[in-house]
C-alpha cells in the first residue's frame, strides 16, 4: 500500500472508532455504519492511481456511493460532535440530558441524510448566476460595461455530464459576453470517454473570444490531450502566455498561466506577461488563488480563479479558509490587484452543496 492508501485508512480507522462508539448499539448497527466508511476507502485505495476500469455498471455505482458517503460521514462526524457537546452541557439537567442520550442517535442519523439530500438538491439543480461589477479607477471608456464569463470548475465526469454543460453553455450565451473564460479544472476523466459531454462549450469558441487554461485536474485527466482538444474546440488555450482582445479603440491583455500540478512548465506570471503590448487592461487567469502575488508582482490589474469550490459544503466550508484566505471565494485584494474566486460552477467528489451555491459568474468592468 502506498502512504497516501495508509493515511487514508488510518483517518478512516480513526473517524470510524469513534462514530461507532457514540452511535452503535451493537455489532449489527457497527456493521452498518462501517458500511459508508468501506466505500470511501475503496475509492482511493482501489482506483485512483490505477488504470482499473470507471465505466461499467457497477464501477460507476460504486463512485456514486462512495462520493455521497463521503458527505454522510462529514455530516454524521459533525453532528456526533454536536451530540456530545450538548451531553456535556446537559449533565446537570438529567431529564434534558437523558432526551438527548436517547434521541440523539435517530438525529445524528436522520439530521446526515437530510444534509445530504438538501445538498445534492442544491449540487444537481445547476449554477445560480452570480453578477459582480468591478468599479475600475480611469477605466477605457470603450471597457466600460465589458462584460467576462466565468465558467471554473466544472468537473465534468462522475457527476456532471453534457445536460449539465449544456445548461451551463446556453446560459453563457444568454449573457452576451465579450469575452469567457474557463479557469481551469474543466474535466475529470481522459478525452476519449468525455469529449462527448464537453462538446456544448465548443459553442462558446465561435467568435474567438473564450479561453482556457489548466487546472490541477486538467493535468491530472492528461494535460497535453485536453489542450489538443480544447484547441480544436476554438479555444485558446493559455500556458504562461498572453492574448490581447480588443473592443473599439481600447486593448484588453488576457494572461494565463499553467496550474502547479502541470508537469512541463511552473506557473509564471511574468512569463504571462512577457513582451505584452501597451494595454487598457491587464487580466489574468490562475486556477490556484494562492499564485495571486506572482499575479500582483507582474502588474496584472484583475485574476480570476477557482479551485477552491468555497469548501462545497460544511464543514469543508471552514477548513478551507485556513488553507486559501484571504482568497477563499468571491472578490479580494492582493496588493493593488482585485481577484476574483469562483465558488466552481459544478462540483467535485460528492456532488453535493451545502452553504455554497455552483456558480456562473458574470463580471462586468466599470469606471470608478
Amino acid at each position: 500500500m502506498t502512504r497516501f492508501a495508509l493515511v487514508v485508512t488510518a483517518l478512516l480507522a480513526v473517524v470510524y472508532s469513534y462514530v461507532a462508539s457514540r452511535l452503535a448499539v451493537g455489532p449489527v448497527s457497527a456493521v452498518l455504519l462501517a458500511v459508508p466508511f468501506l466505500l470511501i476507502w475503496i475509492l482511493p485505495v482501489y482506483y485512483w492511481g490505477s488504470s482499473r476500469s470507471r465505466e461499467g455498471l457497477i464501477d460507476k455505482l460504486i463512485h456514486r456511493a462512495s462520493y455521497l458517503s463521503m458527505a454522510w460521514v462529514s455530516f454524521a462526524l459533525v453532528f456526533t460532535l454536536a451530540r456530545d457537546l450538548a451531553l456535556l452541557a446537559t449533565l446537570g439537567a438529567p431529564t434534558l440530558h437523558t432526551m438527548v442520550a436517547t434521541a440523539g442517535v435517530p438525529a445524528v442519523l436522520g439530521g446526515s441524510l437530510l444534509a445530504m439530500a438538501c445538498g445534492a438538491a442544491a449540487a444537481f439543480r445547476g449554477p445560480r448566476l452570480e453578477r459582480i461589477d468591478l468599479p475600475v479607477a480611469g477605466l477605457h471608456p470603450d471597457l466600460d460595461g465589458f462584460r467576462i464569463v466565468q465558467i471554473s470548475d466544472l468537473h465534468v465526469g462522475p457527476n456532471i455530464g453534457r445536460r449539465y454543460v449544456q445548461r451551463v453553455a446556453e446560459l453563457s450565451r444568454s449573457l452576451q459576453p465579450d469575452l469567457i473564460v474557463l479557469t481551469g479544472d474543466i474535466v475529470d476523466g481522459p478525452v476519449a470517454r468525455l469529449a462527448p459531454h464537453v462538446a456544448p462549450l465548443a459553442a462558446l469558441a465561435s467568435d474567438g473570444r473564450a479561453f482556457f487554461i489548466l487546472g490541477n485536474h486538467d493535468c491530472y485527466a492528461g494535460a497535453g490531450a485536453w489542450i489538443a482538444h480544447f484547441r480544436e474546440m476554438g479555444m485558446r488555450v493559455l500556458l504562461n502566455s498572453h492574448e490581447l482582445v480588443r473592443k473599439g479603440a481600447a486593448r484588453l491583455l488576457v494572461g494565463g498561466v499553467v496550474d502547479p500540478a502541470y508537469g512541463k512548465a511552473r506557473p509564471d506570471a511574468n512569463a504571462a506577461m512577457a513582451g505584452a503590448p501597451a494595454a487598457d487592461f491587464r487580466l489574468l487567469l490562475a486556477h490556484n488563488p494562492r499564485l495571486a502575488t506572482l499575479g500582483a508582482a507582474a502588474g496584472f490589474d484583475l485574476q480570476l480563479s477557482g479551485h477552491t469550490h468555497a469548501g462545497q459544503f460544511f464543514p469543508w466550508t471552514l477548513a478551507v479558509r485556513l488553507v486559501h484566505a484571504p482568497h477563499v471565494a468571491g472578490l479580494s485584494r492582493e496588493g493593488r490587484m482585485l481577484v476574483y474566486v469562483s465558488a466552481g460552477t459544478g462540483t467535485w467528489g460528492p456532488p453535493v452543496r451545502f452553504g455554497t451555491s455552483p456558480e456562473l459568474t458574470l463580471i462586468r468592468l466599470v469606471r470608478a
